[in-house]
């Protein structure tokens, strides 16, 4: 997701037991005004939290990064999914009907939706409880509306696809069925095969010897011995019907049907199945079965590059596949419309829970920082473009304490309390 860089810092320091308006003043100083042009600043709200014990506050703290990182996520799927919807839906998503950045620096707690007096731990579940709903049910309307336009791109794909891959019904007329004679008996089937165009040749030379093993030709032969003509004979596991082996592949069946500029689309017919007779093995008779070759004679054609296309001529369907596609057309905008309508709701409701989050980040780390009872001042900062480094640089030397900071420390550390983030 493409979005502006505009970063935001929230500092916060103990007011010593002089008035705010002093910390204020000095938070000023340090980065936000003309001797320190590094960012506007703004008043922060932090309401009054209930502190419960110091072990839960620390516990807290440590939750709270986390819950602090969820939400976010969260807040960048939303975004994510309303600009892979419009592809400037995400300028579109505001927060109570104003912009992201103004709604932070207007911040004002919700405290009908977010009561100031609960535990902060019921608080902090309150509202990531909220969030991880909205999280699971974008999961689910986003898989749908996935699913749905997947079986779109599906149905576009066989209607303007090749042979190989078109729905035949679409493509195939009745002037050009006709002259196709199509078998569907007991004993035969018409199989429609598509090659491509490079593989027509190969397939016309090659189609009658395509499963040559299928087929068992075995059995009496009176042409070799007609002297034999009318006596009993050989049946059962008595006559070898794989002596003699062929393709399925009727001789002459052929039959070129239609051709695009990819490729070529041939009617064969081939038999569908042979029967191997029941025996007696022992006292035990073991019942006979049917070899379906239409399966094998598929997959033969398949090692060759020719696809055997499961299709039945309906002269109905090509207006009943094109009111298909339309009314999936329809429902997709539909979906569409309704998850980006969607989006601009809950993106609303999320960012909301994160600015809370954060607030309740501020609350515990400056009690923790600067004890009881609590006395602290927080400010907003809305960091001038590439002046992160310089402000916080500045926040630093003005609201810290002198001493040598490791350059290799694996945290980030500052003597006061500062959040910073990007919306």
């Amino acid at each position: 997701v493409i979005r502006n860089t505009m970063s935001y810092f929230v500092a916060a320091i103990s007011n010593g037991g002089g008035a705010p308006e002093q910390a204020y003043r000095k938070m000023q100083r340090a980065g936000a005004c003309p001797e320190a042009p590094f960012a506007e600043m703004f008043k922060f709200e932090v309401p009054s939290l209930t502190v419960g014990t110091l072990d839960s506050l620390i516990n807290l703290s440590d939750d709270l990064v986390k819950t602090d990182t969820i939400v976010e996520s969260i807040v960048r799927k939303i975004e994510k999914a309303a600009v892979d919807l419009n592809r400037r839906g995400g300028d579109n998503l505001t927060v109570g009907g104003v912009p992201a950045p103004r709604y932070i620096q207007q911040f004002a707690w919700d405290y009908a939706k977010y009561p100031n007096r609960r535990p902060l731990k019921e608080l902090v579940g309150l509202i990531s409880g909220g969030v991880s709903a909205i999280d699971e049910e974008l999961k689910q309307l986003g898989n749908s509306y996935g699913d749905k336009e997947i079986a779109l791109q599906e149905a576009k794909r066989r209607k303007g696809g090749s042979l190989l891959v078109a729905d035949l019904n679409d493509v195939l007329t009745e002037e050009i069925m006709s002259k196709v004679q199509v078998h569907d008996t007991e004993y035969l089937k018409t199989l429609f095969v598509a090659v491509p165009k490079a593989l027509e040749e190969n397939m016309e030379s090659s189609i009658y010897n395509i499963g040559k093993d299928l087929v068992g030709y075995g059995g009496p032969d009176w042409s070799r011995d007609p002297s034999k003509l009318g006596e009993p004979v050989k049946f059962g596991n008595l006559v070898d019907r794989q002596k003699e082996r062929g393709s399925p592949v009727v001789p002459g069946s052929l039959v070129k049907v239609h051709s695009d500029s990819e490729s070529t689309l041939f009617a064969v017919t081939i038999l569908k199945g042979q029967y191997e007779a029941g025996y007696f093995e022992g006292e035990d008779f073991q019942p006979g079965k049917t070899v379906d070759f239409e399966e094998e004679f598929t997959k033969s054609c398949r090692e060759k590059r020719f696809i055997v296309r499961s299709f039945t001529w309906d002269p109905s369907q090509a207006s009943k596949s094109a009111v298909a596609l339309e009314q999936l057309e329809v429902e997709v905008e539909g979906m569409k419309n309704g998850l980006t309508r969607w989006c601009k709701t809950h993106y609303g409701e999320a960012f909301v829970a994160w600015m809370h989050i954060k607030v309740i980040r501020v609350f515990v780390e400056s009690v923790l920082r600067y004890g009881l009872p609590v006395d602290f001042t927080a400010v907003l900062y809305k960091v001038a473009m590439g002046k992160e480094m310089a402000l916080t640089e500045a926040l630093d030397a003005a609201l810290g304490e002198e001493k040598d900071i490791e350059e290799d420390a694996e945290e980030e550390y500052h003597d006061f309390v500062l959040l910073k983030f990007e919306p």
